[in-house]
C-alpha cells in the first residue's frame, strides 16, 4: 500500500512534470521581470550555479552595484538555455553575456546528451549573440568532485565524469579562441591535488559555496573587462 508521504510525492512529481511539459524551458520564470528590468550590461546564463549566486544568501559575491543580470534556472541544460535566450538575454541587449552551462547535460537531467550535442548548443548560443551584436564569454564547467556523497545519487563524479567535463572545456576554450570570444577558467582555479573541485568551495561535491563564488567572482569580472573592452 502506498503510504501518504509517498502519494504526496508522487503528486508533486507529477505537477512538475505537467509544469515542464507545458513550458519546457521555463520562459515564464523571467518572463515579468525582463519587462520591467533597467539597462543590463551582462546577462548571465546559466543553471542553479547562476540562479543561486543571484540569490540573497549568495548576493555580496554577485558583482553589487554592477548592472548585471542572473538568468540562471536550476536543474536546466543547453537545450533548455538556447530556448531562453532571445527572451532572457537578447532581448535585454547586454553588452555581453557569460555563460556557464553543461553540468545538467552531463547528468542527463532533460535525457542522454553526447558532448557533441552539448557543443552544439553551445556554438548556438554563441552563434545567436554574436548575430545581436553581443559579446560572448564561454565559462568553463565547474570540476565535481566525491567528498559529500549523498548515498542516494552516487557522487557526482560519476554523475558528471570529470574527463567528459575536461572535454567540453577544451572544445570550449579552442572554439572560444578561434571566434574572438572569451574562455573564462573557473575549472583551473577550483581543483585541488586530485583534480576534483575542492572540498571547501562545495557542500555538495557540485555547487559552490560562499567561497566558490567568491573565487568566481573576480574571475568572471577579469573576463568581462577583457572583451567589453575588446
Amino acid at each position: 500500500m502506498t503510504s501518504c508521504p509517498e502519494l504526496a510525492a508522487a503528486v508533486r512529481n507529477v505537477a512538475a512534470s505537467d509544469s515542464r511539459n507545458r513550458d519546457w524551458p521555463n520562459l515564464a520564470r523571467y518572463r515579468e521581470v525582463n519587462r520591467s528590468v533597467g539597462p543590463v550590461d551582462v546577462v548571465f546564463m546559466g543553471d542553479s550555479i547562476t540562479d543561486s549566486w543571484a540569490q540573497a544568501r549568495f548576493a555580496e559575491n554577485f558583482f553589487p552595484g554592477k548592472p548585471y543580470a542572473g538568468r540562471g534556472i536550476s536543474g536546466q541544460t543547453t537545450p533548455q538555455m538556447l530556448l531562453r535566450m532571445r527572451q532572457d538575454v537578447l532581448n535585454l541587449k547586454p553588452k555581453a553575456v557569460v555563460i556557464l552551462a553543461g553540468t545538467n547535460d552531463l547528468s542527463q537531467n532533460t535525457g542522454p546528451a553526447t558532448d557533441e550535442e552539448i557543443e552544439g548548443n553551445l556554438q548556438s548560443m554563441g552563434e545567436l549573440a554574436t548575430n545581436a551584436g553581443v559579446k560572448v564569454v564561454f565559462s568553463s564547467i565547474l570540476p565535481t568532485s566525491a567528498y559529500h556523497v549523498n548515498s542516494s545519487l552516487g557522487p557526482q563524479t560519476s554523475l558528471r565524469p570529470l574527463a567528459r567535463i575536461r572535454a567540453i572545456n577544451d572544445w570550449m576554450k579552442n572554439y572560444a579562441a578561434a571566434n574572438k570570444h572569451t574562455y573564462l577558467d573557473y575549472y583551473s582555479a577550483m581543483i585541488d591535488g586530485q583534480g576534483m573541485l575542492k572540498a571547501e568551495l562545495s557542500a555538495d561535491d557540485l555547487h559552490p559555496t560562499a567561497a566558490g563564488y567568491a573565487i568566481m567572482a573576480p574571475l568572471a569580472q577579469a573576463a568581462i573587462d577583457k572583451t567589453v573592452g575588446r
